[in-house]
């Protein structure tokens, strides 16, 4: 495809994600961030975790985007005495036909919400886990195939807080991005509390794309270009979470126990690209990747005790990274 037709279908279709922008925005006061990041994942196919506190709009978030895409959606608010049939579905014996029905669960849709995701037990993350990295789920010894577009958006409590179990490494490395989700500023605070002040009721959501919009956006952050600079630039990244002493990092000596694994490095590259997308441009500059290795690689790094007592973040770990590591 020709550059001046690659242009001209990104200007149209980050209209559709303007215009999802703007419909959200009609319903969330701030959190622009948040909802980047969630349309990025969006393009990309790739889950998104949110962490944060309760009360920041996260669950709200998601569930007025997927009201803005005329689409399937559920929400599975996740418990410690949930079972693996709550997510994936079982098999409902019929007495009078004297056959087993199959009865699929909340996970066969297109926009799941998993609400409090680390409040569930290990048996229950792994039943998730083959619906997010296979799209498919199991069923009585029955396979089943989930419909694209499929994304699984989570919410998360921070580890610290009670009832709360910590995700399994193999799962949370699924998660395409780790979305940390802040209180609002003072200002926007102000306006939350004067739209509820007011009394009025939370506007009902429009829908302004379809499913196909979606998949039709997908395959054209699929032709955005990369150089191989950049692409070598991304790698250089991600190799650096791992061996950060190859790149002149001697500061992170003995502070990480486990980098990004090569997954972190696919997913670099893809979401570089929807940032690309969402920015209007048709090409991928070093500003995209560094925009979104945060997201990208702060759940894929486990820190080492030392760092732990110096009081580094993964966040610290990767913003040194990035200030390191030469830009093309």
């Amino acid at each position: 495809m020709s550059t001046p037709q690659l242009d001209e279908q990104i200007k149209q279709q980050t209209q559709i994600c303007n215009n999802l922008k703007d419909e959200i925005g009609r319903v969330l006061v701030g959190q622009d961030h948040m909802v980047s990041r969630l349309l990025i994942g969006l393009l990309t196919g790739g889950h998104v975790l949110l962490e944060g506190l309760p009360g920041l709009a996260k669950t709200l978030t998601i569930r007025s985007l997927a009201q803005a895409i005329d689409t399937g959606f559920s929400r599975i608010q996740f418990t410690p005495d949930m079972l693996p049939a709550d997510v994936i579905g079982t098999e409902i014996f019929n007495p009078k036909e004297a056959t087993y029905v199959v009865r699929k669960g909340p996970i066969f849709s297109n926009l799941v919400l998993a609400d409090e995701i680390n409040r569930a037990p290990a048996k229950v993350q792994a039943a998730l886990l083959e619906a997010m990295q296979e799209r498919q789920g199991t069923i009585g010894g029955q396979t089943y195939l989930l419909e694209e577009p499929f994304l699984v958006l989570a919410t998360m409590n921070p580890i610290e807080q009670e009832g709360t179990y910590p995700l399994p490494e193999a799962q949370v490395d699924r998660f395409m991005l780790k979305v940390i989700v802040g209180y609002p500023s003072k200002e926007e605070e102000r306006k939350v509390v004067d739209r509820m002040a007011s009394g009025q009721a939370i506007p009902e959501i429009r829908r302004v794309a379809t499913p196909q919009d979606i998949l039709n956006a997908r395959n054209t952050v699929n032709q955005i270009w990369i150089d191989e600079k950049v692409r070598d630039y991304l790698v250089d990244v991600a190799r650096a979470t791992r061996q950060p002493q190859e790149y002149g990092i001697t500061d992170l000596d003995g502070m990480i126990e486990t980098g990004a694994s090569p997954r972190a490095s696919i997913s670099l590259m893809k979401a570089s690209k929807a940032h690309a997308f969402l920015q209007g441009r048709s090409y991928v500059t070093p500003h995209d990747v560094k925009s979104v290795a945060p997201e990208i690689l702060r759940h894929r790094i486990i820190l080492t005790y030392e760092a732990e007592a110096e009081g580094k973040s993964n966040d610290d770990i990767i913003r040194q990274i990035l200030d390191n590591v030469p830009v093309p």
